[in-house]
């Protein structure tokens, strides 16, 4: 099997992760970063001295992510002094400024998520990435009540390009999108299929979508899905690659 270009791998996120073998299944499986939830009324929440913890059986090159909520910039900035390495995930009403004062005046790399709504109101992503310029990447997930992952899958095709080549408008943050939201092995390809044409990287987040069935087992990972969860988004990788429609843009909106 051919193997795509870096810039068009798809990186590979698991989030909510509470347990060692979780930690291992992701890192066997081939994920490039993990995520703690930071967020108490999650229930996938962890501890920081937990996320600490768990961070420490990964191996070079797979990258920590510690998911906050509305949290004070010390918290923050506490948590991210134990666990070394780690990319901070903004995933509440946090404002630039607020982002800024928590990452220690932009010492701390981080990613904003950005709440699509599910039905047909307006959000202006292009306004929300100048905003948050500073950011690593803008994360992509559905707009539900309360905070930390929706678990809800957004419509992709409301993602349009419909801002013109050399507008003035500053769009840097929109070349590296985070896919989230209701991710499944299942979908995630077709997911990839849409957003990757939209942007120069993208990632996928995954949670809900590769933990075992049943109710309570909220946190608590599948192997065997997260291996088809992997392989899903590696396929479509492939499939892009070799497809000659694959024009990209590097502004994105919302409408």
């Amino acid at each position: 099997m051919s193997h795509p270009a870096s810039s068009e791998r798809t990186r590979i996120k698991i989030c909510g992760l509470t347990r060692e073998d979780d930690i291992d299944a992701a890192v066997d499986a081939g994920a490039d970063a993990v995520g703690f939830v930071m967020y108490a009324k999650s229930r996938r929440y962890v501890s920081v001295q937990r996320a600490a913890e768990l961070a420490r059986r990964l191996p070079p090159f797979v990258t920590p992510v510690l998911l906050f909520v509305n949290e004070a910039p010390e918290v923050v900035q506490q948590a991210c002094a134990q666990v070394p390495g780690c990319i901070v995930q903004f995933h509440g009403d946090e404002t630039p400024q607020q982002c800024h004062a928590a990452t220690d005046n932009g010492r701390l790399a981080y990613i904003r998520a950005a709440r699509i709504p599910l039905d047909d109101s307006p959000f202006d992503l292009v306004r929300f990435a100048a905003d948050f310029a500073a950011a690593k990447g803008i994360l992509l997930d559905a707009h539900v009540d309360g905070f930390g992952g929706s678990g809800k899958t957004f419509n992709w095709s409301r993602l349009s390009a419909n801002v013109q080549p050399g507008s003035p408008a500053p769009v840097a943050a929109l070349r590296h999108l985070v896919l989230s939201g209701g991710l499944s092995p299942a979908n995630v390809g077709d997911g990839i299929a849409q957003v990757r044409p939209r942007c120069k990287t993208l990632a996928v987040d995954v949670s809900s979508g590769v933990e075992l069935d049943g109710p309570g087992n909220q946190g608590i990972k599948d192997p065997e899905k997260i291996n088809r969860f992997v392989a899903a988004v590696r396929a479509a990788d492939v499939l892009l690659a070799k497809s000659t429609h694959g024009l990209r843009s590097p502004n994105l909106s919302t409408t």
